[in-house]
């Protein structure tokens, strides 16, 4: 997934003919860190060496440097220079906490239907490599549910449950895209829902997607999965009529 961090920066993978100077010596000095075979931890040149490797002016190589760290690609720290770095996914995590995208029923749909595409979907390789240590697992996170005090840990507890389910892809590049989707999919949860809500009908959903697993009911797990992330659609049409 590609993030422009930087607004106005290009990919850091392309530097056409008409790039700036500033992407220019970016796309130079990513190439550097590759033909190098610098590692995390590894100290880039010094300002003044790679003005002189790049043609470039000390502003524009400082400009630079500012564009890689934005992107969490190297940490630049007075008196000790830059060093190469991977807060990559970091980064990614502050933009999305900081998105105050609105719950659309557009947007609803959008994300519930990658869920479903991620954890409906995946329930050959699911069911291939459960272990009753999985089950044990998502009953006592489901459990935390009858104990909640507020909607925001009930929300957590219902990620937490999600998160724990796909964790036995043992996929670390899934689990990542579903952190990164955090503050929407606990959005999602909370649109339209009560802590009762929470304590009796995600509770009981949940349950029965864990009896499911625990059958080995491949068929039941999917049908009551798919069933519990598109519950969402009448708490929607319930706000409309209201608000109608």
């Amino acid at each position: 997934m590609a993030v422009n961090m930087v607004e106005g920066a290009l990919p850091l993978d392309m530097a056409p003919a008409n790039a700036s100077a500033v992407d220019s010596v970016v796309h130079q000095i990513r190439e550097l860190i590759a033909d190098a075979g610098l590692k995390v931890g590894d100290s880039l040149p010094t300002e003044r060496e790679l003005c002189a490797q790049f043609s470039a002016s000390r502003n524009t190589v400082r400009e630079a440097m500012r564009i890689l760290k934005a992107y969490g690609l190297v940490d630049v720290r007075p008196k000790v220079g830059a060093t190469i770095t991977d807060n990559r996914m970091s980064r990614a995590f502050e933009l999305f906490s900081f998105n105050t995208m609105e719950v659309s029923l557009k947007t609803f749909s959008d994300v519930q239907a990658f869920r479903a595409l991620l954890e409906v979907g995946s329930v050959e390789q699911i069911f291939d490599r459960l272990v009753d240590r999985d089950i044990d697992d998502l009953r006592r996170i489901n459990a935390d549910l009858s104990r909640i005090h507020d909607m925001a840990e009930a929300s957590q507890v219902d990620f937490d449950f999600h998160v724990r389910l796909i964790a036995i892809l043992d996929n670390a590049a899934i689990l990542d895209v579903y952190k990164v989707m955090k503050p929407i999919i606990l959005r999602i949860m909370q649109k339209g829902k009560t802590r009762r809500t929470f304590k009796t009908e995600t509770y009981s959903e949940h349950e029965e997607v864990i009896d499911a697993l625990s059958a080995r009911d491949r068929l039941a797990f999917q049908y009551r999965l798919r069933g519990h992330l598109m519950k969402g659609f009448k708490y929607f049409n319930e706000e409309m009529e209201a608000s109608s």
